[in-house]
């Protein structure tokens, strides 16, 4: 009811002309609706015109009540996106944030908790602008939007994306961005801020989730013209028909013209009112589909061509991979026992936080029963991984362990006097085949071995690309793995296509090509690296916990920064798509029992043969136009809940989509409305109308 309500008010609000003008089939009800208002106006008053006031005063209503459902599915639409909106502007609220004096050094006094005071002056979170530096301990609201340049901390952005599970935020990376209006729970953050006020992302949401703000699409546009010439087609021929009746009834000596009342009711019955009264909420619900999906779409012209897209660009990791390697066997050099290489990876792993090193303590402890050891009471000294050496390890009582890329354990072992064997080498290239990274393990001059590491392809993953592909959809792979490793990745996962060693420009031309060639592309990204291909691609879906470069040049943002929401942003423009073209076909095809109803009402006292096309039996010419009148009203309020939430998604080819579409709903817009025109008209005799 808290939309309901307001949608009702809305309805009468959109009365305005210069709102339905907006909507030519629409506004052409209106015009008829006041049309017959003011007939029925002359009729009461002067007990003339060309028929019984009643009867005016019952079409006039019900073209009324046609205008006003039309506006309340609208509105409904609206309303949903507006609730959404209002929640967003909840967590938008004015606080007090803690910044950085000018020309305080950062890093020497809010280091030092002691100083911080010192430091930092407290100001209202409106007067913040871009570059200006705050602190944000655990309890506190984020003023606005930023960037971590320090710290690391927990923070709770349910506000925003509506998942309770907190997420790390942290400096450097893809984690690095905040949302104002978000808290942290833990620890504490420096922020720099990118956004001046009214520009922050909680603002740019709010706008964008305002149904009154969509642009419509180019498909909806084409759709509108259509509808408009239609209308205009429809319109000269009702048109015709006051003088052409006029000129048989002279010429015959039989019957009496067509009334002013019963050409209006044809003209509305004839254009495609359903349609029209519908069409804007199909489109304003599709984007609500998507919020409710936690994704923010800047327009509708975004949703549909998610519904066009036959080019699926997807990362790797942590969209078609769990994104940590995991360790899944242990493969011994030639002469080395197994539970030798294992103790040697699992001593050299213990002090290892990465998601790598623990799955190797793990490993080895399945494998061959092998239990964390007490770091400290063995005295040894680990080695830390950096991005120079590319190895980590341990030196324990005069053993020097340590575990890396290839490259670099070679120059380790030819540095203590070994080398690398052939046999080695060999089982390297061998596992990088299988789509998974050797982490060679070696002890001084000794190589004892490989940890395969392996990224886990995401469960139930390759029966959605196969899903894909029976829609005419190619899925292509994006990562930075060697070609060796992509080309196993990518067969595992069962896409069409990879991209191995992929870089911005890399990228960049991939999509460029695919447009070339007629296709258009979706890609999802998160860094800033990804913004040039973002910006190419027709449906460019950025990560809310990414860059905001990349926010900026994607035309959708995904609150819960899941990768493979890309997939679910496919089928959410498919069901737009999907629910308009049938709905069209629904529209244009019932009007054909509205023919058999009122056109033999209209012109059986002039031509009586056309009795015959009385196919339903109707009770009377009166009947008949109500009947029809009606139903073409109750039939918006009828299919209003199937334009929110849409027909369902099946995956098909298009050939087939059509063909069901035809059948099921080109077919039932012409059965459907015969029975429902005929009850209407027994209710009408029943209560009396003659």
């Amino acid at each position: 009811m808290s939309i309901v309500r307001p949608a009702i008010a809305d309805a009468f609000r959109k009365l305005d002309p210069r709102r339905m003008v907006k909507n030519p089939v629409m506004f052409v009800v209106e015009v008829g609706s006041a049309f017959t208002t003011v007939l029925f106006v002359h009729a009461a008053l002067t007990g003339g015109g060309d028929a019984h006031a009643g009867f005016i005063l019952a079409v006039a209503l019900w073209l009324w009540f046609t205008v006003l459902f039309a506006n309340f599915a609208e509105a409904m639409a609206e309303g949903r996106g507006k609730a959404q909106a209002d929640t967003l502007r909840k967590a938008r609220q004015d606080v007090v944030a803690k910044r950085l004096k000018r020309g305080v050094e950062r890093t020497v006094h809010l280091a030092d908790p002691a100083r911080r005071a010192d430091a930092l002056d407290e100001v209202v979170s409106s007067s913040l602008r871009i570059d200006d530096v705050v602190f944000v301990e655990a309890g506190e609201l984020i003023p606005a939007d930023g960037e971590v340049v320090e710290g690391v901390a927990s923070v709770d952005e349910s506000a925003i994306t509506g998942e309770s599970a907190p997420v790390i935020r942290e400096s450097g990376g893809d984690r690095s961005a905040v949302t104002g209006g978000t808290r942290v729970l833990s620890d504490w953050l420096i922020i720099r801020v990118t956004t001046n006020p009214g520009e922050t992302f909680l603002d740019h949401m709010i706008a964008m989730v305002e149904g009154a703000k969509r642009r419509k699409t180019p498909n909806e546009i084409a759709l509108d013209i259509l509808l408009a010439a239609l209308t205009i087609v429809f319109l000269l021929a009702t048109v015709t028909l006051l003088p052409f009746s006029q000129y048989a009834v002279t010429s015959s000596g039989n019957g009496t013209p067509v009334p002013l009342t019963i050409l209006v009711a044809l003209l509305v019955c004839l254009i495609p009112t359903t349609i029209g009264g519908l069409l804007s909420a199909i489109g304003i619900a599709g984007m609500d589909r998507m919020i409710q999906a936690n994704v923010i779409a800047t327009s509708g012209r975004a949703v549909e061509a998610a519904g066009d897209v036959d080019v699926l660009l997807l990362d790797k990791t942590g969209t078609i991979t769990l994104g940590n390697r995991q360790a899944t066997d242990f493969l011994p050099a030639p002469g080395i026992k197994e539970s030798e290489l294992a103790d040697a990876a699992q001593l050299s792993s213990l002090a290892d936080e990465t998601p790598e090193g623990r799955s190797i303590v793990v490993l080895a402890k399945e494998r061959h029963g092998l239990r964390g050891r007490d770091v400290e009471a063995l005295g040894a000294t680990f080695v830390p991984f950096t991005a120079q050496t590319r190895m980590s390890g341990v030196d324990l009582n005069g053993r020097k362990i340590r575990k890396g890329a290839t490259d670099a354990i070679v120059r380790f072992v030819k540095e203590e006097g070994g080398t690398l064997p052939a046999t080695l080498r060999a089982l390297v290239e061998d596992v990088a085949k299988h789509g998974a990274t050797p982490l060679v393990v070696a002890e001084g001059a000794r190589v004892l071995g490989v940890v395969q590491l392996k990224d886990i392809v995401k469960g139930g993953i390759r029966e959605r690309f196969a899903e894909m592909r029976r829609i005419g959809i190619k899925t292509v792979m994006i990562t930075g793995d060697n070609p060796l490793t992509a080309a196993a990745i990518a067969a595992e996962a069962g896409v069409d296509d990879f991209l191995a060693e992929a870089t911005p420009e890399a990228k960049l031309s991939m999509i460029r090509d695919y447009q070339q060639k007629g296709h258009l592309v979706a890609m999802t990204g998160d860094g800033t690296n990804d913004a040039p291909a973002l910006a190419q691609a027709d449906v460019a879906v950025a990560m809310n916990t990414g860059t905001q470069a990349a926010k900026e040049a994607g035309n959708m943002v995904d609150l819960d920064s899941n990768p493979t929401k890309l997939l679910a942003v496919v089928e959410i423009g498919k069901q737009m798509l999907m629910t308009r073209g049938p709905l069209t076909t629904f529209s244009i095809a019932n009007d054909l029992a509205k023919y058999f109803a009122i056109i033999p009402a209209a012109f059986v006292a002039t031509y009586p043969a056309l009795g015959a096309l009385n196919v339903m039996g109707l009770h009377s010419p009166t009947t008949a136009v109500l009947s029809a009148v009606i139903f073409n009203a109750l039939i918006i309020v009828g299919l209003i809940p199937l334009a929110l939430r849409g027909i369902r998604y099946r995956p098909a080819p298009a050939h087939a989509l059509l063909r069901r579409n035809i059948l099921v709903y080109g077919f039932g817009g012409v059965l459907v409305p015969f029975p429902c025109i005929k009850l209407i008209d027994v209710a009408l005799s029943a209560i009396g109308v003659s």
